[in-house]
């Protein structure tokens, strides 16, 4: 009997065998016995029931999380097309995509909480940070999707269009957007979902939005109040979720 072969699906999860093995010891507590359980039952029991009194003050902050993500997005999904065409293989030239795609991971590497913070130290403590700093960090993803749903189209009809006598941009145009566009604008739908739920944390930076609230709270120790913003973020998380759903499909069927 021959020993198996070794293929990229079985040499992915033995690599992936050794890492869950070294990363074990992560599991390691504080060496304290403590009753784990009756500690979490004990926290959790202050947050019920949740304080839904504070409607008033947080749906404004809600709708402000609402305009920081869809502006981000917005930006960001911009200015990740034109990057987009710089990263994807099948459109630029090497050394162009080797520096857009470094950059892409530079931005990937810093947590959107980071950015964030880097933009209230220039903008100051306000809604107009949190779309900054969401949107530099979008780019990143944005950024990265888009080139790879550029390089998922066969470059077939683009090369026969630019081989007839169209121009770059035409070769694009009519030859891959058509093509990768469902997929863009799937992308960019999840990003604006993720959006949501990031601008809900930057505000405990400064950066605008329900989380600003959520950080007073906290601070404060308010966790009944606290319970009521994570159920309106938790609904609001829900439609979207439902919503993006059925808009995707849609994309799919076109």
């Amino acid at each position: 009997m021959k020993p198996p072969r070794l293929n990229a699906f079985r040499i992915t999860a033995v690599i992936f065998a050794l890492a869950v093995i070294f990363s074990l010891p992560a599991l390691r507590g504080s060496g304290r016995t403590l009753d784990h359980g009756a500690n979490l039952r004990r926290f959790l029991a202050r947050f019920w029931p949740p304080d839904f009194s504070i409607l008033p003050d947080i749906l404004p902050a809600l709708g402000e999380t609402i305009q920081i993500a869809v502006l981000a997005t917005l930006a960001a999904g911009l200015v990740s097309l034109v990057v987009a065409i710089a990263a994807a293989r099948n459109i630029a030239p090497a050394p162009v995509v080797l520096i857009a795609r470094f950059g892409l991971n530079v931005i990937r590497s810093i947590p959107s909480l980071i950015w964030a913070l880097l933009a209230v130290a220039a903008f100051g403590a306000n809604s107009l940070a949190g779309v900054t700093g969401l949107a530099f960090y979008s780019i990143g993803y944005l950024g990265k999707f888009f080139s790879d749903a550029f390089e998922s189209v066969e470059s077939g009809v683009s090369d026969a269009l630019r081989a007839s006598g169209a121009d770059a941009i035409q070769g694009f145009q009519y030859g891959i957007w058509p093509h990768a566009r469902p997929l863009i604008w799937s992308h960019t739908l999840w990003m604006l979902e993720y959006n949501i739920r990031s601008a809900a944390i930057i505000g405990y930076v400064g950066a605008g939005g329900i989380g600003t609230w959520l950080h007073t709270y906290q601070e404060y120790y308010q966790w009944d109040k606290f319970a009521a913003v994570l159920c309106c973020i938790l609904v609001l998380v829900l439609i979207l979720d439902f919503a993006g759903e059925r808009i995707r499909r849609q994309f799919a069927a076109g």
